[in-house]
């Protein structure tokens, strides 16, 4: 009685602190320009926070781990190093120039960013529906959310999947990107706690020293290069396509967009450094995947690897039961602060690149953006209805093909300073989209990062050729 009686008093108290948080970033929220990218009030550490938590959501720290449960040393490397490497190099190279360019113009989302940059009307729309691509990580966070909650509560998943969306929908409805980011702050915290108690907690498994551990269960599956994995098994699958992938990750709507919170260059540092030393933290979280192996536990759902040895380590003592009722709710917020993240950017997207444009809506668009988000909401709850086997290959497709086409022309846009002609950027953005999902959907490659990864180095390929062919012609 006691453990129920914390568990529920817990969760009031998370869910109560997360409201009022809500109601003071609505207060707050005046136009749809602060419900967006705020009033630039914000200090960068607190902005940081927000951006590493947002990276590092329920793929980190729910569904990342079982493909290193599956896969190995492999996967760990895949996300962990490769994937790091490829957060930091983008912000390095990115955040200055897109910062300095977003000022100038007063953007507030990635396509309208797009639209000041290349001075075309058909570009940012083709963006700004290319943007909605990133539907597939909300299914990937509401499924991931709602196996938490059915390790919290004794209750259906799909219960679980109605109550995590309402929350986290109302909580964003009330204060737009203040209440996204004082919440990813506040959930930033809890899981830095977290992950530093569940990596410490299991290094035991490694006493024998971490390489004998793992291989202890297999050769293949200590292997930097996994002969018997589908997904990681040589240089190009776990680090070249790795570091591509997650540089351009750093492109989604919901990530590069928070150097637009910025007060100015001079905040650059300490964001970045605070993004990338939380974000570090945050990667070990891949640990529970050696964990669970390690403990042998035998565990056919990828995708719960890591409830079900929460579950099993934690459960049959009164410390272990109150430490998981904390953890799962820390797991939850991890989710959910990429989640309203998310759900921020697509609203702010809606309103100002495609129905301001093209359906002609006048003032301010406060009030859409709010019905926008109940729209996403919806659409979001059909897709994780009967989600598939694997969500995280599910989210890496969309997510992915997102990533493909933005790199080149938001790249180009930041480093090349004469103009580029827009059928460049164009057709290696649509080079960077088909490859991907041809070799994905229709050419067997079951890695979403291999296939997105061969359509970025083609769509540099293009715009590359295409900026050479455009200084020839400039110089007859």
């Amino acid at each position: 009685m006691p453990v129920e009686l914390f568990k529920y008093a817990l969760v009031l108290f998370y869910v109560v602190v997360i409201y009022w948080l809500s109601w003071v970033g609505m207060r707050r929220t005046k136009s749809v320009s602060s419900f967006s990218i705020g009033n630039k009030d914000m200090h960068p550490v607190l902005i940081g926070v927000t951006l590493a938590a947002s990276i590092s959501s329920t793929a980190t720290f729910v569904i990342n781990p079982g493909f290193v449960y599956v896969h190995g040393f492999a996967a760990f490397l895949h996300f962990g190093i490769a994937g790091s490497l490829g957060i930091m190099a983008a912000f390095i190279v990115l955040t200055r120039g897109f910062l300095r360019h977003g000022e100038a113009h007063q953007a507030l989302t990635i396509p309208q960013w797009i639209y000041y940059r290349y001075n075309h009307r058909g570009f940012s729309l083709f963006f700004a529906f290319l943007n909605l691509l990133s539907i597939t990580f909300v299914v990937l966070i509401l499924v991931g959310c709602s196996l938490l909650v059915t390790g919290l509560f004794d209750i259906e998943q799909k219960t679980a999947l109605i109550l995590v969306l309402l929350f986290v929908f109302s909580y964003v409805l009330m204060g737009g990107t203040y209440a996204h980011a004082y919440t990813n702050t506040i959930q930033g915290v809890m899981m830095i706690f977290v992950s530093i108690f569940l990596v410490l907690g299991g290094l035991h498994h490694f006493d024998g020293g971490f390489s004998q551990a793992i291989e202890g269960i297999g050769a293949s599956y200590a292997a930097a290069f996994n002969p018997d994995s589908s997904l990681y098994f040589d240089l190009f699958s776990v680090f070249i396509s790795g570091f591509i992938v997650t540089f351009a990750l750093m492109m989604q709507p919901h990530i590069l967009t928070k150097v637009l919170y910025l007060r100015s260059e001079r905040d650059i540092g300490v964001f970045i450094a605070t993004t990338v030393g939380v974000g570090a933290i945050f990667m070990l979280m891949l640990l529970i995947g050696f964990y669970a192996r390690l403990e042998g536990l035998d565990i056919d759902a990828q995708d719960t690897v890591v409830r079900e040895y929460l579950i099993h380590t934690y459960s049959g003592s009164l410390f272990g039961e109150l430490a998981l009722t904390f953890i799962f709710i820390t797991l939850l917020a991890a989710g959910m602060s990429t989640l309203d993240g998310i759900l921020v950017s697509l609203s702010a997207m809606v309103v100002n690149d495609i129905a301001g444009p093209v359906f002609k809506v006048g003032g301010d668009g406060l009030s859409l953006s709010r019905w926008v988000l109940i729209g996403v909401g919806i659409l979001g709850l059909v897709l994780a209805w009967n989600p598939p086997p694997i969500i995280g290959l599910f989210a890496q497709k969309g997510v992915y093909g997102l990533a493909a086409a933005s790199v080149v022309p938001v790249v180009f846009g930041v480093l090349v300073k004469r103009h580029v002609p827009l059928w460049v950027v164009f057709s290696s953005a649509i080079t960077g989209l088909l490859v991907h999902l041809g070799l994905n959907l229709f050419m067997g490659v079951q890695n979403p990062a291999v296939s997105a990864a061969w359509g970025i180095i083609l769509a540099f390929g293009v715009g590359v050729i295409g900026l050479g062919f455009t200084r020839l012609a400039l110089k007859r």
